[in-house]
């Protein structure tokens, strides 16, 4: 690889060199004013530049503030990370694999054995439009392995969790994300679906041999600009996304404090880095499955945080 330029726009300006069309990248240094950095194009078909401000889909991040709002609802007596699946959702207890030995904690930590629907042959291709249809994937298949004895990241594990949550609180488990963890940590930019935001506020999403913008694909992601993340993951680690120590220690328990993302078009990096107490998220958007452009954003990504711990 060629030297580390001196500064983070420098690093960023070489977005077309890594062959994604655009790059936003946050940098929340403790002591320093919060900086966005950008490059390459919100949109290649009109040349629009990249703007720092513009919405992404978040993909699989969105797993952070779920698991935020299990263990809230955990904290209040809502919810039991003992109980099982069957115990909350008894109509899959015969659908789904050890149903009844499944607990809510093996399912926010993916050591259910439940398979991800999205593994399933060219998902990406068709795509399923809506919850029933994606569980509709998995029901009746065996399980991966048997609960708690392994770990597999799946996709459905937070289907279910979504499903409960919504069972258990009488509305859409979303709104309660908005109440409880938006809200008080004024985090105005982030939304549960791509219904809820005005188009021309979205990057565009791009797949490599393929021309279409995908933008406007319901992926069911949650959407955020690049500062409402990172101050979504700055809280998160800080502890002010909590209400007290014991929903710390119930998050600790049983889930991170950082994410990545993937889905067509989309790719999010969202991390704390405690050896510079800074939070760096970083946004590309031109994806290949075949796991190379993936590789060169964590390039990317890790060329900034040495860049950083050069600065420091």
């Amino acid at each position: 690889m060629e030297p580390l330029p001196d500064t983070v726009q420098e690093q960023v300006d070489k977005v077309s060199d890594y062959g994604f069309d655009g790059i936003v990248v946050y940098v929340d240094e403790a002591g320093e004013q919060p900086v966005l950095f950008s490059a390459g194009y919100k949109n290649r078909e009109n040349k629009i530049p990249a703007d720092p401000n513009a919405l992404f889909k978040i993909a699989s991040v969105g797993k952070l503030y779920n698991a935020l709002a299990v263990t809230k609802l955990v904290g209040a007596g809502l919810l039991s990370l003992d109980k099982t699946l069957s115990d909350y959702l008894p109509e899959l207890k015969n659908r789904i694999e050890n149903a009844d030995q499944i607990t809510l904690e093996m399912m926010v930590r993916h050591r259910s054995g439940i398979p991800n629907f999205t593994d399933s042959y060219n998902y990406w291709v068709h795509p399923k439009e809506n919850d029933d249809e994606k569980l509709a994937l998995i029901l009746d298949q065996p399980a991966r392995f048997e609960p708690g004895q392994d770990y597999e990241y799946s996709n459905t594990n937070y289907l279910l969790l979504g499903r409960i949550m919504d069972k258990v609180l009488g509305y859409n488990h979303f709104q309660f994300i908005q109440t409880e963890i938006l809200d008080p940590l004024n985090l105005n930019h982030t939304f549960g679906s791509i219904q809820e935001v005005n188009m021309d506020d979205v990057m565009s999403g791009y797949y490599v041999g393929y021309d279409k913008d995908l933008k406007s694909d319901d992926n069911a992601s949650m959407l955020a600009t690049a500062e409402d993340l990172g101050r979504f993951i700055r809280a998160l680690n800080d502890g002010s996304a909590f209400k007290n120590k014991v929903e710390q220690e119930i998050y600790s328990s049983i889930y991170e404090y950082g994410h990545t993302g993937l889905i067509p078009g989309y790719q999010t990096i969202a991390k704390y880095h405690a050896e510079l107490d800074a939070v760096v998220i970083q946004f590309t958007n031109t994806v290949d499955f075949e796991g190379y452009n993936w590789s060169l954003s964590e390039v990317m990504y890790n060329r900034i945080i040495k860049i950083l711990k050069g600065n420091n």
